[in-house]
């Protein structure tokens, strides 16, 4: 019987190094360079490549992947301990060369790809080479991958891609595109989409606009595909898998949203604290007034019950790697991600007063990314019932008027297995 909660000795120390590396290197990027996916920039190659380097050099680049895919395998409870400190900067993810949509994209192509697609794409992508785009949503149907009305119909040298696609994010920067389309519009609802792999200058292929969110650059494309021409082995995975396929990402993509989330919250319940300690009204500190006392440990508690929640489930997926086994668990923590960061960020956000509403602070951009967090790869309405509806799977219905656990039932069966003992015995006096 196995219950830990320490981290060995030897990954503590690299934990340790992930700390400085990111306080003293990474962070200072965030205020000085543009977006951390614009890899052409001179100042990305100047100031992001060399850290990259380091942290090669330090076999620390892509644990998410296995030793096969360049990765170190560290597997998904490493993994959460390293997104808990990079997760708090911008460019963190991308030096470490686990930054998303990249991360969840390689996956899919190392699982579903064909030899040519893999070495055309998957390594280049690895490298931090190249960045890619996942486009799923569109502007009518939301996340609802049912209503997809993308299409991709066969000629005689290939597909052919028609449609719009919402909020694809990178698509300005990426070097290829990932569409999921139409291929079988009379298969049943789960069997009538494929995806596609189509490099991003393929004609026909326009940004209708960027759009962003908050303080966020405007790198949410809005596309439109008019007659977009791909060969036949374009296809990524089978005819009709294209929600196979989605799913594998997905699922890897939710928990390390969580991951990365854990930081920023504990930035903000740091910046809380240090506050509440700091500030002086009516007579007395912040953190001497029971309602900022209660604030606090509220978030504290949250907190903890979460990152123990992500941590759980990281190991279930090390344990089982299988995302299909740890669907439950993954919803679950889908969406408690928002709401942990909306609520912490935003009690924090109230006891900086109108500095914690201003641009010199990050709570409001936090508030805000918690609004996409409840959206991004399934809205949170989604994944509550996907959490209820595997819940009940372990329950099954009473077929009597009244349930097993009725009381006068219960005290029936008590008396049945006591009752004759406790006759021959007097009552205490």
């Amino acid at each position: 019987m196995a219950w830990d909660f320490e981290t060995d000795p030897a990954f503590q120390l690299e934990l340790d190094w992930i700390d400085r590396f990111t306080r003293e290197e990474i962070e200072p990027l965030d205020h000085l360079l543009g977006n951390h996916y614009d890899l052409k920039d001179p100042r990305f190659i100047r100031f992001v490549r060399p850290l990259q380097r380091q942290v090669r050099e330090r076999g620390l680049w892509a644990c998410h992947l296995g030793p096969e895919l360049g990765g170190q395998g560290y597997g998904q409870v490493k993994l959460a301990l390293m997104n808990e400190i990079i997760g708090r900067t911008r460019f963190g993810p991308i030096v470490f060369g686990a930054q998303a949509p990249d991360s969840g994209n390689a996956e899919i192509l190392a699982r579903y790809g064909t030899l040519a697609q893999r070495e055309r794409y998957l390594q280049p992508l690895l490298d931090n080479e190249i960045v890619s785009c996942f486009c799923l949503t569109e502007p009518h149907g939301g996340a609802d991958p049912v209503m997809i009305r993308t299409t991709a119909t066969t000629d005689a040298v290939g597909w052919r891609l028609a449609g719009e696609k919402w909020f694809a994010t990178n698509a300005r920067y990426a070097d290829f595109l990932i569409i999921m389309a139409v291929t079988d519009p009379d298969a049943p609802p789960h069997k009538r989409a494929s995806m596609f792999l189509v490099p991003r200058d393929t004609p026909g292929i326009e940004i209708v606009r960027n759009v962003g969110y908050g303080q966020t650059e405007a790198t949410h494309a809005y596309l439109r595909l008019t007659d977009v021409r791909v060969p036949a082995d374009a296809m990524l995975g089978g005819r009709g898998d294209g929600f196979v396929v989605a799913q594998t990402r997905l699922g890897g993509g939710r928990i390390h949203h969580a991951m990365r989330t854990i930081a920023k919250a504990r930035e903000a319940f740091d910046r809380m604290c240090e506050r509440a300690l700091s500030r002086t009204t009516k007579g007395e500190r912040l953190a001497d007034k029971q309602m900022v006392q209660e604030k606090i440990a509220d978030s504290w508690v949250e907190f903890e019950q979460f990152r123990l929640l992500v941590l759980r489930t990281a190991w279930k997926i090390d344990k089982l790697q299988d995302y299909k086994q740890v669907r439950k668990d993954i919803a679950a923590v889908k969406f408690a991600t928002p709401k942990l960061l909306h609520d912490i960020a935003g009690r924090a956000l109230h006891l900086h007063g109108s500095l914690g509403l201003s641009d010199e602070m990050p709570f409001m951009h936090w508030v805000t990314e918690s609004y996409f967090l409840a959206l991004a790869d399934g809205p949170t309405e989604v994944h509550k019932v996907t959490v209820a509806k595997q819940v009940l799977r372990d329950y099954r219905p009473s077929e009597d008027l009244f349930p097993a656990y009725h009381l006068p039932r219960v005290r029936a069966a008590a008396l049945d297995r006591y009752g004759a003992d406790l006759d021959e015995l007097e009552p205490a006096s």
